[in-house]
């Protein structure tokens, strides 16, 4: 659900001041309102039809992908740096349209892909392939510097990960289970339960990590400056604020040369420098920079919950779109919700997402962390029971009843899954 920061106070291509900057990012961070609209980003490593350990060569990507502009789709279609594909749906009026819409879209992408022998993968990190990156363009060129300061994980996470990122209004300006506030909190201690829940990244390079989300183990390893969230008990706007101003910049847009900037300039040292007399920073430099950080939770006005690993079949991804809606947009779901994971709170010390005990045990052993198991089945019980509230179609209740009853009731992800097939030496389900 993208939307510009921009408003009448500030207009593209005028240079902005530090108070300026802050007024536009506290101000639109959070667009509060009764809670209706819901959209899904969707990820896909591409894999050879046949054999996804094969490595798909640079030219039947760029064929494929050359064949994708212009498709009868009503997503927004987008090439990722390591050839993956992402659908991005326009924000749904409710489940069951953002269900319909985006099935009959990947239905489109898919026999696209077919006669050049590729087909869509649902894994949070690809299990076979080194990162390796398809895209040359300036943006990913910085990111990769900037991310390589930190060691591999940018790498990997731009070329070989994939998700499943569900969009959530921010919710009502006022206190209660509904406002932003509440709903900011639990996006992160529920998000920790659905990390572990649809984990599905337990290996690189055809062997186990050790962890069941290894995409959330490389977003962690980026660094908490850009891929961490603000302290969960300060006020959202005001920490997102500061979170993003003293975030560093991963680059400087340029229409001649590199787009680098000095390690460790801050966009707050920017917006100083350019008041000192300096060349600031404008509004879309800002819109820009908001881009290059990734926290678990984004948010953009609304709330982008990234935690979500990429999940195996034509329609797995619909299992956490539905129980997340449920879970946020159901007053009854919602508030049994925060209540079961309230408690686990107390793993959220002394660091916020998602470098805690919380998230990181989350990503490690997922729902064989017993008080993340528990909490997972009130949640999923709840939401079994708030989707037809939602209008949700039998076929989707079922997919998540089916879910629970192999995975949650089980202490299993689909990681588990994954790792069974590949110490079996079986094809894993994708």
């Amino acid at each position: 659900m993208p939307e510009a920061i921009g408003t009448a106070a500030a207009r593209p291509g005028e240079v902005l001041s530090e108070a300026g900057a802050e007024a536009l990012v506290h101000g639109t961070c959070f667009r509060t309102g009764p809670p209706r609209l819901l959209g899904v980003e969707l990820e896909w490593l591409v894999h050879d039809l046949d054999d996804p350990r094969t490595t798909v060569t640079p030219e039947r990507l760029e064929a494929a992908h050359a064949s994708l502009p212009g498709l009868p789709v009503d997503a927004l279609l987008t090439a990722e740096p390591g050839g993956q594909v992402e659908l991005s749906s326009r924000p749904a009026a409710s489940l069951t349209a953002c269900v319909e819409t985006m099935r009959a879209d990947l239905a489109v992408v898919r026999s696209a892909l077919r006669p050049h022998g590729l087909t869509l993968a649902g894994m949070g990190l690809d299990p076979w392939q080194a990162p390796r990156r398809f895209l040359r363009e300036p943006r990913y060129d910085a990111m990769e510097r900037s991310l390589d300061r930190a060691g591999p994980a940018g790498r990997i996470m731009m070329c070989t990960s994939s998700s499943v990122q569900v969009n959530l209004d921010a919710g009502h300006e006022e206190p209660g289970p509904m406002g932003h506030v509440r709903r900011w909190q639990l996006s992160h201690l529920l998000g920790a339960v659905l990390l572990a829940v649809f984990a599905h990244s337990p290996a690189a390079e055809g062997r186990p990590t050790g962890w069941r989300s290894t995409r959330q183990l490389r977003w962690a390893e980026i660094g908490a400056e850009r891929a961490g969230a603000p302290p969960l008990e300060a006020e959202p706007r005001a920490a997102w604020t500061r979170r993003a101003l003293d975030a560093p910049l991963m680059c400087r847009r340029r229409t001649v040369g590199p787009w680098e900037v000095p390690e460790g300039t801050t966009f707050r040292d920017w917006l100083r420098r350019g008041a000192a007399g300096g060349s600031g920073p404008r509004l879309e430099d800002l819109e820009y920079h908001l881009t290059t950080l990734f926290p678990p939770v984004r948010p953009r006005g609304f709330l982008e919950l990234r935690m979500l690993d990429s999940q195996p079949g034509e329609d797995g991804w619909i299992v956490p779109l539905a129980v997340t809606a449920a879970l946020f947009d159901d007053l009854a779901a919602t508030e049994t919700a925060y209540r079961a994971v309230k408690p686990l709170a107390e793993r959220c010390r002394p660091l916020p997402a998602p470098h805690n005990p919380l998230w990181t045990g989350a990503a490690r052993h997922a729902l064989a962390d017993p008080e993340l198991r528990e909490a997972a089945a009130v949640c999923f019980a709840a939401a079994l029971d708030a989707l037809p509230r939602l209008g949700a179609g039998t076929a989707v209740v079922d997919a998540v009843g089916e879910f629970a009853d192999r995975y949650v009731s089980r202490g299993r992800c689909p990681a588990d899954d994954l790792l069974d097939a590949l110490r079996q030496g079986k094809e894993p389900p994708s």
